[in-house]
């Protein structure tokens, strides 16, 4: 009898994997109450969630936006980034990253990533610095905090803004700070598949007073702050968050804590279980890192070893009964960035303040590069599964492996 399920062996889990969201009373009871107030355009829970959030995080500002892609253009607009600057970001991240700098009319430069925590290089962040560059946008990918000490000191040298992409990093923190909290402004995201859930929505944290007004006038259709209703100072937009996603947003915000718990010993497990197995290799936390938040739980493939391709050893775990998935590809390869000339006009696709062309189809981020093709993911749901579906996961990782020999 074959060994593997794929082939026709047994499943090593038949159990069922949480589903997400995961809502309650809390959720029901907060849209309710909004739905019967008559109340349900931007107001006092938009205002109690910023609060709240901002203090979890533990910054003195919080200001919501409609999701985190459109957060992360507002902070770059009121940050003064625009036509023709660049921006440093990861190569190893969702398009939003890269999308929100040309968005503001500004060239997003592609560094590589640390194949320890699949976060942004700060070696090759200096490397491509150029008299152009105004920030650098670091990725807190999966949770990991980047390494914001040389990013704060290499930014100070050159006169630098920061502004984190915190989008999977709510709850995690750099020694002792909040991620989101340590460059000049953090952006986070509350879409479907986010730790915290509203469907959509984004949330700028920073401890600028002048910055968090900032960003709320380009949120706030260009208001000034306790300015006539009708008098407009920016050339805003209408990216508000709703009393409805707020009314969500606070009841998630109760159990996240609990959420994160989970999480983390469920990483626990698989970090034990993983990094026993040949072919494997778990990734390292770096211990600036005082707290982590698990959006995703990364593992690396040694495939050559096992003689199989990595989608060959996907297929054969998923037919164990257990969840995994691959991640991004290197974010420069997409066709946005491939076929220049194509569809709107943004920098740098053709942008005469920037007064020099890129080409993207000439970018090489060796580690990137690497990662994309051997690295595997777990996701966030399925890492509040029980103790025993977790252990589950291992087994399943590790018969594929020890029987990799039969897959054809």
């Amino acid at each position: 009898m074959p060994n593997l399920a794929i082939n026709g062996g047994p499943k090593t889990y038949t159990g069922t994997w949480p589903t997400w969201p995961i809502w309650g009373d809390e959720e029901r009871q907060g849209l309710n109450a909004v739905l019967e107030s008559g109340k349900w355009w931007y107001g006092e829970r938009v205002r109690e969630f910023e609060a709240a959030f901002a203090g979890f995080q533990g910054a003195k500002h919080g200001v919501t936006c409609s999701s985190g892609t459109t957060a992360l253009e507002v902070a770059l607009i009121a940050l003064g980034i625009g036509a023709g600057d660049e921006v440093i970001v990861p190569s190893y991240t969702f398009v939003a990253t890269a999308s929100a700098v040309m968005r503001a009319n500004a060239v997003p430069i592609f560094a590589d990533i640390l194949p320890s925590n699949l976060c942004i290089d700060p070696d090759d962040v200096e490397r491509k610095i150029t008299s152009r560059t105004k920030a650098i946008m670091p990725v807190h990918i999966a949770g990991h905090v980047c390494d914001m000490d040389r990013l704060l000191e290499i930014a100070g040298r050159h006169h630098l803004r920061i502004i984190e992409d915190a989008c999977h990093a709510w709850g995690s923190q750099w020694r002792g700070k909040g991620a989101g909290v340590v460059g000049d402004c953090g952006i986070f995201s509350f879409q479907a598949s986010k730790n915290i859930n509203a469907g959509e929505g984004g949330i700028i944290l920073s401890d600028s007073t002048e910055l968090a007004d900032q960003c709320r006038s380009y949120t706030h259709c260009g208001r000034g702050k306790d300015k006539p209703w009708y008098e407009h100072y920016l050339l805003g937009s209408n990216l508000r968050m709703t009393e409805f996603q707020a009314a969500l947003l606070l009841a998630q915000l109760t159990r996240v804590e609990k959420h994160m718990t989970l999480r983390s010993q469920s990483a626990a497990i698989l970090d034990r279980g993983l990094s026993a197995i040949p072919g494997i290799q778990i990734l390292s936390n770096d211990p600036r890192m005082t707290r982590r938040s698990y959006h995703i739980y990364c593992f690396r493939l040694n495939a050559s070893r096992l003689g199989i391709s990595r989608e060959q050893f996907l297929r054969a775990v998923q037919a164990e009964g257990v969840p995994i998935q691959l991640g991004y590809t290197p974010l420069y390869k997409n066709p946005l960035f491939q076929n220049r000339g194509e569809g709107p006009k943004f920098c740098p696709i053709s942008c005469p303040f920037h007064g020099q062309t890129i080409d993207y189809t000439k970018v090489h981020c060796p580690v990137c590069e690497q990662v994309c093709a051997d690295t595997v993911w777990i996701k966030q749901q399925n890492l509040l599964a029980e103790p025993a579906a977790i252990q589950a996961l291992v087994e399943a990782i590790g018969k594929v492996c020890a029987n990799a020999a039969e897959i054809a």
